[in-house]
């Protein structure tokens, strides 16, 4: 998989791909991660991204020029089976999502700043707009982190086992179960009696009980019916 991401600050995005999970992903040669500064797309001798909207109001818009230059040059090299823009007032990011996003071998991402960027960049290029919350940020870059670490995560090999991914929340529609590691007794605080027992059927049915009860008390709206 290769992702490219076009940034205002790729000083800020470059951090969570230096460290863990996804930098094993980079370093086995299982994902690349490339920034593009659109700054130095910017017009005039002042580099320039961002201007003020038609019509009135407050807040600047990231420009249509310098986002063409950058997005043009970066699809004549290659196609991008997705071109994904993070904005507040996109689809909320799940589980499901990351899954399909994970099996893509190209994807371009923008990271939206100041009021969003000049709708015709939306109109003209953009095949999946995603949201991580019903709140703003400052920026999209940190939403584009947490985007590709839910992606890259699910890529067989980066993570050392794989069946991991498989047993996460949201997976079967539920959150994950409690778990435990050992003392078994922590200072009279003791690890259920079924997950000591060595019988796989009946642990694997406390998990999956486990697994509904929390939902039920935790996220019952994962539970409705479409």
């Amino acid at each position: 998989m290769r992702i490219d991401i076009i940034t205002l600050l790729p000083e800020l995005i470059k951090s969570p791909f230096e460290a863990s999970i996804l930098k094993r992903g980079i370093e086995k040669g299982l994902v690349e991660v490339h920034m593009h500064d659109l700054r130095k797309y910017g017009l005039n001798r002042y580099n320039q991204v961002d201007d003020y909207q038609y019509g009135g109001g407050a807040g600047m818009v990231m420009m249509i020029e310098p986002l063409d230059k950058l997005i043009h040059e970066l699809k004549a090299e290659r196609e991008y089976e997705e071109v994904i823009y993070m904005t507040p007032d996109g689809e909320t990011l799940h589980q499901g999502m990351a899954n399909h996003l994970s099996t893509k071998k190209n994807l371009l991402i923008i990271c939206g700043h100041y009021k969003g960027v000049d709708q015709r960049v939306r109109d003209l290029y953009v095949t999946k707009e995603i949201s991580i919350g019903d709140y703003v940020l400052s920026g999209g870059e940190l939403g584009a982190a947490v985007l590709c670490d839910a992606l890259i995560r699910l890529i067989p090999g980066v993570i050392s086992d794989e069946t991991s991914a498989l047993t996460d929340s949201f997976q079967d529609g539920l959150l994950a179960p409690p778990v435990y590691t050992r003392p078994a007794d922590y200072k009279g605080h003791k690890v259920p009696e079924i997950l000591l027992s060595g019988n796989l059927p009946a642990i694997e049915q406390w998990r999956e009980d486990q697994a509904y009860e929390r939902t039920k008390n935790r996220r019952p709206d994962l539970l409705k019916e479409d």
